[in-house]
């Protein structure tokens, strides 16, 4: 067998720390980010059990959001296996990272917003009897 005269691409220990690092943090804020949206269908699903489609809307939504995360996850990381070096590495992670707790923040407000919506009316709905 021939062997290559070009030496493995190594991620120095540090590096790969901070890597890691981030990774996790992505992970702390998903994982925040989905038990903030069960809370808030749970709490909704509670609160207001007349308004089932209001409900199963919001679900979707949450469910919708966590897709896209996911998918953004995963093309993350087929840009990552192209990295040319460290520092295109370090660069694209931290971008994912930033851009990821941006959207986060944008769901869980919007999904926030669309539970006090749904709330309301369901609220006032009950309170006129029918919609």
């Amino acid at each position: 067998m021939i062997k290559g005269t070009t030496q493995p691409f190594e991620i120095p220990a540090d590096m790969r720390a901070v890597a890691e690092r981030s990774v996790e943090q992505a992970k702390l804020a998903f994982n925040n980010y989905m038990q903030a949206a069960q809370e808030a269908v749970s709490a909704f699903e509670e609160r207001v059990k007349a308004s089932q489609v209001g409900a199963q809307g919001i679900s979707k939504k949450a469910m919708n959001f966590a897709e896209r995360n996911v998918v953004s996850a995963f093309e993350f990381a087929q840009k990552v296996v192209q990295a040319k070096d460290i520092q295109e590495l370090i660069r694209m992670q931290t971008e994912f990272v930033q851009t990821q707790m941006q959207v986060l923040s944008e769901q869980i407000k919007d999904l926030g917003e669309t539970a006090t919506r749904t709330a309301m009316d369901s609220v006032k709905t009950g309170r006129n009897g029918a919609p």
